[in-house]
């Protein structure tokens, strides 16, 4: 059987004189306005009059976040060794290279860091964003997937495509796993469950969301790196693992430990 027809959308929609607008530079729009609306709606909803009044500057605290932590994490984990040989492609970012487990770091450093200044309930403000993060994950691994980057590795199932850059053999599209299991089925696990009881019609207690959002992302990510193409320049960890397995299992114990301390919290 041979391997389906890698959908060759131009990466640029249009472009006005040397300023060229991306389809991944939109989905990072779009990701961005979708977490503004349900923020938005979830303040009204728990009436959460401090967090309206501090939302437009931690807005912008949140998306610098994303752009810094993002490129220089993937500058440490992905590729140190190149960009301190060549330290003025640090900020690039145009020429690609973003890692979102450094841009979760920053997220979380940079919203507690805001709270703390602010005297917001930083377990109860993080909830609220993070419920609506991963719809921008989901839109961001289209956006790859329109690049024909960050494909899969090889193989012959019927769903298998040839992409551009990946040689003439047929790969996993993983970067549309990825958008399903990262973005889709993780943005409905956390919508639902915010609002539930957990026992005795008492809601989960701030911070158990987070929480649940850092377990299940990384253990969605250690799936699906089993059949993503390993970051060239970096291969495989201890002959096994990538890069993205080894941070994502430290989010995964980050998770599980935020649970605890939660969960201790409300029962003490």
């Amino acid at each position: 059987m041979s391997p389906l027809t890698f959908p060759e959308i131009d990466p640029i929609i249009f472009s006005l004189g040397p300023l060229h607008i991306r389809w991944y530079g939109l989905m990072y729009v779009l990701g961005f306005l979708a977490s503004y609306y349900l923020v938005r709606r979830q303040i009204r909803e728990y009436k959460y009059h401090q967090l309206a009044d501090h939302f437009e500057n931690l807005n912008l605290v949140l998306i610098l976040g994303v752009v810094i932590g993002g490129r220089l994490g993937y500058v440490f984990f992905y590729n140190f060794s190149y960009y301190i040989a060549h330290p003025m492609e640090i900020p690039a970012t145009w020429s690609g290279g973003m890692s979102f487990h450094g841009a979760c770091l920053t997220l979380l450093i940079g919203g507690w860091i805001f709270c703390r200044m602010n005297k917001l309930d930083y377990w109860k403000t993080a909830d609220i964003y993070i419920a609506t993060l991963p719809i921008g994950l989901g839109l961001g691994r289209i956006g790859n997937f329109i690049n024909g980057e960050l494909y899969g590795r090889v193989t012959d199932l019927p769903w298998a495509m040839v992409f551009p850059g990946g040689g003439s053999s047929p790969r996993h599209p993983s970067q549309l796993y990825e958008s399903f299991l990262e973005g889709f089925l993780l943005f409905l696990i956390l919508w639902l469950v915010r609002k539930k009881p957990w026992q005795n019609n008492r809601y989960w207690p701030h911070g158990s969301i987070l929480a649940l959002f850092l377990v299940c992302y990384g253990c969605f990510r250690i799936v699906v790196e089993n059949f993503r193409e390993p970051d060239q320049q970096v291969g495989y960890l201890f002959g096994l693992f990538t890069m993205g397995q080894l941070l994502s299992a430290c989010m995964v114990g980050c998770g599980l430990f935020v649970w605890k301390i939660r969960f201790n919290h409300t029962n003490n």
